[in-house]
Order: structure tokens, then C-alpha cells, then sequence
């Protein structure tokens, strides 16, 4: 379907062109990188304006931003990132209609009863339109402080403040630049809880403005001293594109640095002795080159436990001192690999816990410390786990908390204790499970098999009301993300409840590029094998057409970053197989990208334009490169933030200028910027609702969806002011 907005916008040439190991490039829309530029700011207002004329006429609109607004009003709160310390688990809590999720301290030993908490920082109270959000936190060793990473509308550009975990007060401490996007940002406490160790990043007069998601290094802060007073610890060994994450052991004798080389998956860990009377004797334990993915140490800090995918693709877990008396070349095999993905590992006082996929769904494993008597935990078919941790960190409590994630029903933690049923073990459901106000119990999840064209099977998921007919003619979205060894596993979203009432269907691909069958799985879709990913992602849509799920004329794929590069490059290597695509915050200039001050992190994933190779392999599926005049395209909406700091909003700008300027067809080509938004992280839920209705309200129309069936008398009464910011 179109509207009159359909008719494309007038975008002027400026021709650039760039010239790679012999072939020129052209790039006739290279002046709409520069977002500061007047002209780009006018062209940007006209294409937003125009946007919203399209969707606001939309008739469908405004219900359906009601209904998304009376959901999640209904939403039960949900916890998420929980840390054991004496005394309490911290904890995020999402909390609608709150625009931001809080953090909380639950109390330890609660279980299936009700969870007594209390709020110790409350980021909507600091900006109530929920422009500010805790990208992170870490409670000291004794439970007493915690340290918080605070950034604005959705830039994750964060300064490190610390609380008193009892009276929620603020310490007069102040770090700015711990984290940048995809760089991200980490501390880790002293033993004492007197200073931190923390990422830091260089001050803008230090080197150019386009550096400064490089060069992150370690440095340390004493609580009471001014941050111009932290002292270098390590880091200047990294790389420039090292991302750290730092950790403690469970006695906090021990620092431990997990530096990622880029975005590649790469990892690299460095340990620390905190006994030594040397800040700075640091000792590598792993090199890039090991492919050590996850190191955890043991209860009482003896011991490391690494997951390791060297000659084991799926994974094995390894066990080495702490005290660097044995080399990793020596370190014992406790795990050896086996049928599913090794993506967790808990260490406890007595056991260790695995949680792994099997091209999507997960299981929970227990073994003794030696690795040996294996059992599985009670967890349901077709379940994801999303979070696996030890109850406690310091004394001898042998349980531990997992949270299932299903497409069906909503996400809950529990509390698996292994003295309980007299030894045998049992898992009980806790108070933090969350609660919806739909019921998907009408709908059936099948999974399937798609074909790619090298003959690879792609899982295909498929949720449909119970008795919808195959005949070819119901509505599709297709979604997939395939990156980054990323796992897109089984989860619940109570809005799909508006897309099943109107006969649709919901389909999530377990794509080549994520890690869903371990590190060969990803590696076949990175780098020079990237379009796999792409041939995979059009296996799936014709296996929906050929299967009788639905056809062009009725199928929708939507995808986000990673996710929207692929929406990029399936709409320009198959436009004739769907009818809308919806791409949010989407690389779309291959060839630029890594220009960008966060795109030398990618890198490691999608390759660079210096080496000839990986050149060509991206020139090849580039999606603003692949735009070929007289094409009739589907309809297309473009999203992004101009706060994005992992992916220039230049790429779905230009996008936009060169679908506009080729379309053959009437179909809508829409873009959208959001100067209160970044990638995603830390967008206000007010705003994430009426994206969603856009979104929803696009695809309707393009789809023809008609109104929904009558429902149950009981259907809730929708409230549109309820999370209004």
C-alpha cells in the first residue's frame, strides 16, 4: 500500500567518490555525513516531518499507541543484572510506567514468597522524562557503596558517581569518561572498598574528538580525591580498540581484566594480586590467540575457570591457579566438548553450573569441581536462559538463580538449591517473575528448517495462533539478527499479542553470524563469509513462502543494528520477497564505517577496506552501495538516533537519500531521527512505546491487516496517559 508521502524527496548530488585497490566508488550523498551541518540539519527536519505525516495519518495509529501504552502499564515489574553481596542482591528493576529501570536491593533468601526491597537509585527522580539512565553499576566487596554509570538520552556516554547503599546518599566522588558506546566502561572495587579500579577514557584535549572511544585504559580512583588525581594502573599493552571488562574474586584478592579485541569476539585476560605492593604487576594470563572466551574464578580465589574454544568450537571448560604456577598450555580439562554452545559458568563452593544452547534453546548442567557427575537442572523444552549467577558470593551457599526466557510466556528467575528433596535437588519459582496482560496461550511455537544456498540448515522459528491455515495469504514479520556470535534465543513480548489478533504470524531465524552452534557457527558469518548471513536470512523468507506461511505480497522483516545492516542488504539483493522492511540503527556504508569514531571496533567483525579482500566481500552486499536505479522497492522505514554512538545516524540518512532517488515504485521510502535517542540503550519507555506504534502501524498498513477480531468482555480498558513522561 502507499500514500501520497510516498513520492520521493528531492535530495541534492554532491559527488565524492573514493578510489579502493583500483575500483572507484561513487558517493553522491557523502555530504549527509555531518550531522552538525545546517544543510543536513534542514534536510533531517524535512525527512522527519515528512515521516510523521505518513505514519500520523495513519488511521490505525493512535489505538494502537493506546493499546502499547495500557500493556505496559500493566507490565509487571521485571529484574534483570542481579549481584550477590552480604546481605542483599542488587539488582535492575523495570518498573512501567517508570521511563527508566531503577536500582534495587532485594533481600537474599527470599524464594517463592513475596520479595521485600528497597529503591537505592531512582534515575527517573534525577530527569523525569527518563533522559537519564544507569548504564551499570557494581556494589562494593561488604555490600556498603556501589558505583553507578550514569549517561544521557541514550548516548552511553557515562560518568562514574558512588552511593551509600543504606541511605541511598551520594558520595561527592565524580569520574567522567568511564565508558563510550560499544567501547563500554567497567570498575571493580578494592578489597577494602576504599577506591575503585575503572576504565577510562582520553580527555577531549588530549587527542581528536574521533579518538575518543580509543585508547581505553585502567586507572585508579581513592574515594575522597579528585578524579585529575587517579593513578595509570594498565591498559597501555591493549589495544586502541580494547574493551574491558574487570572483575573480582569472590575474596577480592584478585583483579581480573577481560580485554575484547574490537567487536570480533577476541578475548585477552590479565590478573592481578592485590597482596603485591605493585598496583601495576599485572600478569596475562590468556592472549588473543588462545581463544579463552570467559574466565571465572573459584569460591575461595584459587582457581580460574576458562571457557575455551581452542580446537573446541562449542566449548570446554579448563581449570588454572591463580597463582601462575601452571601454564594455560597445562591447565586441566574439567569439561570437555560436548553436543551444545558453553555460553555461562557459575562457580560454587562445591559445584559448577553450565547453561548452553542448542541452536537456540538453552539448558542448566551441574558437575562436582572436578567436572565429573553431570546432571541437568529441571528446565523446560524449548526455554532460554538469559542470566545464570551463584545466590552468594563469599560463604559456602551452594545456590544459584537462573532466569527463563520462553516466547510464550513471560520471563521468571529461579532458585535452584541442590540439598533440597533430600539431597536430589529442586528448583522452585521466585517472587521475581514477571506477569502480562495478554495471554499467548492460543499460540503455538513450531520449529523448522530452512535451506541456505550452500545447503547449511537455518533454525526457523514460527509462532502462529493454533488452527491459522496455510494457505499462502497471512501476514509474516521476519526478524534475525546474525552477528557478533550474538544468540538470539526464545522471548516473551507481550505486544506481538496486537500482531496474533490480527491473524499475523512472528518468525525469529537463528542465523549464521550469531553463536547458536558454537564459534564455527559464527565465524561462517563474519568477515569475507558475511553475506551467508544474508543468503540465510532469504533461505528463511522463502521457506515461509514456499511453506505456506504467507508471500511476498504479505511478508515483513525487521531487524536492529547488526539486524538492520541485514534488513539493508536483504531489501537490495531481494526486493521482489517482501513487502515492508523496517531496519532500525542500521550500518548501511560498508565502506565507511570504519571511519567513524566506533567503527575500528567492527573491524574485527566485518573486515576493512585496506585489505583487498574483505574489500570486495563488502563492496559486494553494501546496501547504500547495492541501490540500483528503477528498482521497485518495498515499502521501507528507517530508524535511528542522532545520539547513536555505535552507528553514525549518517548511515540511515544516506540510505534514505539513495532508495528515495532509484525507487521505480510507489511504495513509501521513510527515515526517522530521533534527537532523544541512541542506539537503543537507555532510550525512555515512553518513547520505545510510540516507536513500536509506529512501527506496528506501518506494517498494517502495508500488509492490509485488518482490524482485530472480537476478544474476551474482559479485555483491558487502555489508558494512553499512563506512561507518559
Amino acid at each position: 500500500m502507499s500514500t501520497s508521502s510516498a513520492i520521493p524527496a528531492t535530495t541534492p548530488n554532491h559527488h565524492a567518490s573514493d578510489t579502493y585497490h583500483g575500483v572507484e566508488v561513487m558517493d553522491e550523498f557523502r555530504w549527509l555525513e555531518d550531522g552538525n551541518d545546517p544543510a543536513v540539519r534542514a534536510w533531517t527536519d524535512a525527512q522527519n516531518r515528512r515521516t510523521r505525516n505518513h505514519l500520523d495519518t495513519i488511521e490505525s495509529r493512535a489505538d494502537i499507541f493506546a493499546q502499547l501504552t495500557a500493556l505496559f502499564a500493566q507490565v509487571t515489574p521485571s529484574h534483570s543484572g542481579l549481584v550477590a553481596r552480604p546481605g542483599g542482591l542488587f539488582a535492575f528493576k523495570f518498573q512501567p510506567p517508570k521511563q527508566q529501570r531503577l536500582l534495587v536491593i532485594l533481600a537474599l533468601a527470599s524464594a517463592g514468597g513475596p520479595i521485600p526491597e528497597r529503591i537505592l537509585l531512582d534515575p527517573n527522580e534525577l530527569e523525569p522524562k527518563g533522559h537519564v539512565t544507569i548504564d551499570w553499576f557494581v556494589p562494593s566487596p561488604d555490600g556498603k557503596l556501589v558505583a553507578v554509570c550514569l549517561s544521557e538520552y541514550g548516548s552511553e556516554e557515562g560518568t562514574l558517581h558512588f552511593y551509600d547503599a543504606e541511605t541511598g546518599l551520594a558520595l561527592p566522588d565524580r569520574i567522567p569518561r568511564v565508558q563510550y558506546p560499544t567501547g563500554c566502561g567497567s570498575a571493580a572495587w578494592e578489597p577494602d572498598g576504599s577506591g575503585v579500579l575503572f576504565t577510562r577514557y582520553p580527555h577531549p584535549d588530549d587527542r581528536p574528538s574521533t579518538d575518543l572511544r580509543f585508547y581505553q585504559r585502567i586507572y585508579r580512583h581513592r574515594l575522597g580525591t579528585p578524579d585529575t588525581s587517579d593513578e595509570y594502573a594498565v591498559g597501555r599493552d591493549f589495544p586502541q580498540i580494547a574493551s574491558t571488562v574487570l572483575g573480582a574474586s569472590p575474596d577480592g584478592r584478585w583483579l581480573l581484566a577481560s580485554v575484547a579485541n574490537g567487536d570480533g569476539g577476541e578475548y585477552a585476560h590479565w590478573l592481578l594480586d592485590t597482596k603485591q605492593a605493585d598496583p601495576c604487576a599485572w600478569r596475562q594470563v590468556t592472549r588473543f590467540k588462545d581463544s579463552v572466551k570467559k574466565v571465572s574464578f573459584s569460591n575461595d580465589g584459587t582457581a580460574l575457570y576458562l571457557r575455551s574454544v581452542q580446537g573446541a568450537p562449542r566449548g570446554k571448560i579448563l581449570r588454572l591457579p591463580t597463582d601462575g604456577s601452571m601454564a594455560l598450555a597445562d591447565a586441566t580439562v574439567l569439561v570437555p566438548e560436548g553436543d551444545a554452545v558453553m555460553e555461562r559458568l557459575v562457580v560454587t563452593a562445591s559445584h559448577l553450573y553450565l547453561s548452553e544452547m542448542v541452536g537456540g534453546p538453552s539448558r542448566v548442567r551441574r558437575f562436582d569441581l572436578t567436572g565429573g557427575n553431570p546432571s541437568d537442572l529441571p528446565i523446560p523444552a524449548a526455554c532460554g536462559v538469559m542470566d545464570l549467577m551463584a545466590l552468594a558470593d563469599h560463604a559456602a551457599d551452594e545456590r544459584v538463580l537462573y532466569r527463563l526466557t520462553r516466547y510464550t510466556e513471560p520471563d521468571a528467575w529461579f532458585l535452584y538449591d541442590p540439598a533440597a528433596d533430600d539431597g536430589r535437588g529442586c528448583s522452585i519459582k521466585t517472587a521475581m517473575a514477571s506477569t502480562s496482560p495478554v495471554d499467548l496461550s492460543d499460540i503455538e511455537v513450531l520449529r523448522e528448517f530452512a535451506v541456505s544456498k550452500d545447503g547449511t540448515r537455518v533454525p526457523v522459528n514460527i509462532l502462529k495462533r493454533m488452527g491459522t491455515p496455510l494457505d499462502g495469504n497471512n501476514p509474516t514479520l521476519l526478524q534475525g539478527y546474525g552477528g557478533y556470535g550474538h544468540c538470539m534465543r526464545p522471548q516473551f513480548n507481550c505486544t506481538l499479542r496486537l500482531w496474533f489478533d490480527r491473524g499475523g504470524i512472528y518468525v525469529m531465524a537463528n542465523l549464521r553470524g550469531g553463536g547458536e552452534y558454537g564459534t564455527e557457527w559464527h565465524l561462517n558469518g563474519n568477515l569475507t563469509r558475511k553475506q551467508n548471513v544474508f543468503d540465510d536470512f532469504a533461505a528463511c523468507a522463502r521457506h515461509l513462502i514456499e511453506r505456506g506461511y504467507t508471500c511476498p505480497a504479505r511478508l515483513a522483516v525487521e531487524g536492529r543494528s547488526n539486524g538492520g545492516l541485514l534488513m539493508g542488504a536483504f531489501l537490495t539483493q531481494h526486493p521482489e520477497l517482501a513487502s515492508a522492511v523496517v531496519a532500525h540503527v542500521g550500518i548501511y556504508d560498508m565502506l565507511r564505517f570504519e571511519l567513524e569514531p566506533n567503527g575500528a571496533f567492527n573491524v574485527t567483525e566485518f573486515g576493512t577496506v585496506e585489505d583487498p579482500a574483505q574489500f570486495r566481500a563488502m563492496l559486494a552486499y553494501s546496501p547504500y552501495h547495492q541501490v540500483r536505479d528503477g528498482t521497485s522497492y518495498p515499502a521501507v522505514l528507517l530508524l535511528t538516533g542522532e545520539n547513536d554512538g555505535r552507528v553514525s545516524p549518517a548511515n540511515s540518512r544516506k540510505l534514505a537519500a539513495r532508495l528515495q532517488q532509484a525507487n521505480a515504485s510507489a511504495n513509501p521510502i521513510l527515515v526517522q531521527l530521533s534527537s532523544a535517542a541512541g542506539h537503543g540503550m537507555g532510550t525512555a519507555l515512553a518513547e520505545r512505546v510510540a516507536e513500536n506504534a509506529d512501527v506496528i502501524a506501518f506494517l498494517f498498513t502495508q500488509l492490509g491487516m485488518t482490524q482485530p477480531k472480537a476478544r474476551d468482555s474482559d479485555s483491558p480498558v487502555w489508558d494512553a496517559s499512563a506512561i507518559a513522561p
